[in-house]
């Protein structure tokens, strides 16, 4: 079973047991935190969108914060005597897949 979902302006497609990082959350370690935004959930039986989501849910459990590597930015502009460098790093939360529940039975 997998479903996609939605967190931090993106989607995802997991699975029960899966790692992932995702957008920076505001939970503990350890905790547990439940995704409502469903796109689709898909099955052996076929895949579910729409109104059959109502209610479907996904459960994860917190593994960690970090930041990822340091993207470097270099704007340059020939002739002019001109170069600015940036650096950023993106914060995320890794979290474990712990279930997946499906909504209502078409």
């Amino acid at each position: 079973m997998y479903a996609v979902m939605v967190t931090g302006g993106k989607q995802y497609r997991v699975m029960e047991g899966e790692t992932l990082r995702v957008e920076l959350l505001p939970a503990e370690v350890g905790n547990e935190i439940t995704f409502g935004n469903l796109l689709m959930i898909g099955d052996a039986d076929g895949i579910k969108v729409g109104d059959a989501l109502n209610g479907a849910t996904v459960t994860a459990k917190i593994v960690s914060h970090g930041r990822a590597d340091k993207v470097r930015i270099v704007k340059f502009r020939r002739r002019k005597h001109h170069r600015k460098q940036m650096g950023h790093r993106q914060h995320y939360t890794e979290i474990q897949v712990t279930g997946i529940a499906g909504g209502k039975k078409q």
